[in-house]
């Protein structure tokens, strides 16, 4: 990505980037005989927006699929763990640490699960991390502008600063011996996710308090990670809701 900007490419993406106003928009591009557009064009307001071809839009984004919806933005903030450990934070928070997870679509949807079910970070790698690209965002619907974003340069580590300001920290494993819904996950929880292939890493497995497995019964003996996450951020919401904070 350019160093100025980001490109937010397709029409949910760029309409949550434009609610959330969390960063700068600098220019919308919109299909010239594009339709449906009033929404975007509404919350847009005062961003210089340019109508143009279906072939500039598409040299734009180097052939993507745009939905005739282009953004040009201020680049994301990636909050470091320290500046994000100094903000306040609820008695209750949860977040998600992505211990090396690369696949950009598996990266999007699980930014997309947090986001809907109320964490209040992603804490993520600067090496053997899916990168923060268009498909990231895209695969996220636009949820990137909704969470904040934390890179840290060692996830060991990060877990065990979190561990000092009082979060509890939950690998998902599948062959985990504490059943999911068996655990207390009230209080500050932060769920880790390994990578697609080989899974959390053993130094990152040490500082965790507790490892969860979702049990499984049928024929298909795994699930992707990002409906993994899906399912332990439901249960961190329903928990919520059932029970008082830990004490």
């Amino acid at each position: 990505m350019n160093n100025e900007y980001e490109l937010l490419i397709g029409r949910i993406p760029v309409l949550e980037c434009l609610r959330a106003k969390r960063r700068k928009a600098l220019q919308l591009f919109l299909l010239d005989t594009g339709r449906g557009l009033e929404e975007i064009e509404a919350v847009a307001g005062h961003v210089p927006t340019r109508r143009i071809s279906r072939h500039e839009l598409d040299r734009l984004t180097d052939g993507a699929t745009h939905q005739g919806v282009v953004l040009r933005a201020a680049p994301l903030h990636m909050h470091t763990l320290s500046d994000w450990l100094a903000k306040p934070l609820a008695k209750d928070a949860f977040v998600v640490i992505l211990d090396c997870v690369e696949d950009p679509q598996n990266f999007g949807a699980i930014v997309r699960s947090a986001a809907a079910c109320g964490a209040s970070a992603i804490i993520f790698p600067k090496d053997r991390s899916a990168p923060i690209s268009p498909t990231t965002i895209k695969s996220a619907a636009g949820a990137v502008d909704h969470i904040d974003m934390v890179l840290v340069p060692n996830i060991a580590r990060a877990a065990t600063e979190l561990k000092k300001h009082d979060f509890w920290v939950a690998a998902l494993m599948p062959d985990a011996p504490q059943v999911l819904w068996e655990a207390n996950l009230q209080g500050r929880i932060a769920l880790v996710v390994g990578n697609e292939g080989s899974g959390i890493r053993p130094l990152v497995q040490k500082q965790c308090d507790l490892t969860l497995r979702i049990p499984l019964t049928g024929a298909i003996t795994s699930l992707n990670a990002s409906v993994s996450t899906a399912i332990a951020l439901a249960e961190c919401v329903r928990q919520r809701y059932q029970s008082p904070p830990r004490a």
